[in-house]
């Protein structure tokens, strides 16, 4: 079980990595991270073996514990996903994970409207009723809830175990998305039209407005980007 100084210490030094603060090739200490965290030896050999784990780094001995290149990460782990999210790196990761989005989502929508149970069916529809009626009542947290269970339900529902396995990755997406208010005006009508299309079994409707999610999800995040650079430049005036 993750305490709260494993936790700590391996958010600090989890975002030092993958902002570039700590460069792929440094060779950091055991030793040094207890003093620089204020860590017990425990907490930090279990806080290197999470950042193992991710590919972030790997331990050898008598050369120690060397950050490794990024093109060797689990990019795909929720937690680097976070760290990312919450740095100035963003709207890097966010352009990334659009793109993964896109390659992914709208194809599995195609397959559960042709492989999905009567359970899956009914679940999206469920589900779509929700989002409309907690996207009226302005409540983002439980949006946010139906939101991650929706898309989750349509990756399990394709048939395809390995879709199914980025549902925490698209979790992570949703999140962070939700947590800024980069949610389309128009995304909860379409995803009525989702599971209309997958519950009719419409296979070309169904990958057609999930990529049109996935299109308005872009603009968002674009437009959101673009003011913020607009303000910078302009000192906010």
């Amino acid at each position: 079980m993750v305490d709260g100084r494993h936790a700590r210490v391996l958010d600090e030094l989890g975002t030092a990595i993958v902002t570039g603060r700590i460069p792929a090739g440094t060779v950091l200490r055991l030793e040094q991270l207890q003093a620089n965290h204020g860590a017990s030896r425990t907490v930090a050999r279990e806080v290197v073996r999470a950042l193992e784990a991710m590919c972030l780094t790997t331990s050898k001995r008598r050369v120690g514990i060397t950050v490794r290149d990024p093109a060797g990460w689990n990019h795909f782990d929720p937690r680097l996903i976070g760290w990312q999210l919450d740095s100035d790196y963003r709207a890097q990761a966010l352009r990334t994970l659009m793109e993964l989005r896109w390659a992914v989502e709208p194809t599995a929508a195609r397959f559960a409207a042709v492989r999905a149970s009567p359970e899956d069916r009914g679940r999206l529809r469920a589900l779509a009723t929700r989002l409309e009626i907690t996207a009226e009542a302005r409540d983002p947290a439980t949006f946010l809830e139906h939101d991650i269970a929706f898309h989750h339900v349509v990756l399990a529902a394709s048939g395809n175990p390995m879709f199914c396995q980025l549902s925490a990755v698209v979790a992570q997406v949703l999140t962070g998305r939700t947590e800024r208010g980069l949610i389309p005006a128009e995304a909860v009508a379409m995803h009525v039209q989702v599971a209309k299309a997958v519950d009719s079994g419409d296979a070309e409707q169904a990958e057609h407005v999930m990529r049109g999610i996935m299109e308005q999800a872009r603009d968002k995040v674009a437009e959101q980007f673009d003011n913020l650079r607009r303000n910078t430049t302009t000192g906010g005036k």
